[in-house]
């Protein structure tokens, strides 16, 4: 039986037991991977993806002012900067277009995570892939699609 236990927790990439071997992925599991291999798996997504916004910076708790939105350095377009859900991060445009004016490599949803009760605790951005969405299908471009430098 332990050997069976030590089995589910060996890096997919590698095929060896790792001390930094997880779940991987917001959503929903995406690999069991150690954090070198996630590291590079995720990069070769974010470049893919051209997922490459700086995080938000953490809020302090005690600051009870107006947040701005970011501000694109190319265009000055504010953007929304959301963690994708293989924890890198990507800039949106501001609004939501029907799917037929968004080529696909620009397609993304916001989905909403729920915490262990039906609360949102977060909002990740995922990729429209595999299957096309309905033209008229709403979803958000990706700010790069948008962005005219001035």
């Amino acid at each position: 039986m332990g050997a069976l236990r030590d089995q589910e927790w060996l890096c997919h990439q590698r095929g060896e037991a790792r001390p930094t071997v997880r779940d991987r992925g917001r959503i929903d599991l995406m690999a069991r991977l150690c954090e070198s291999c996630w590291n590079v798996l995720a990069n070769e997504m974010a470049e893919l993806d051209g997922a490459a916004a700086a995080p938000r910076p953490e809020p302090d708790p005690d600051d009870v002012s107006w947040i701005e939105p970011p501000t694109c350095p190319r265009c000055g377009a504010p953007v929304r900067v959301y963690p994708t859900n293989y924890d890198r991060w990507v800039s949106l445009a501001m609004v939501e277009l029907p799917a037929k004016d968004v080529p696909e490599p620009f397609r993304w949803r916001l989905t909403k995570l729920p915490g262990r009760s039906s609360i949102t605790v977060d909002i990740v951005a995922v990729r429209v892939r595999g299957v096309d969405p309905l033209p008229s299908e709403p979803v958000v471009p990706a700010h790069r699609m948008m962005c005219v430098p001035g």
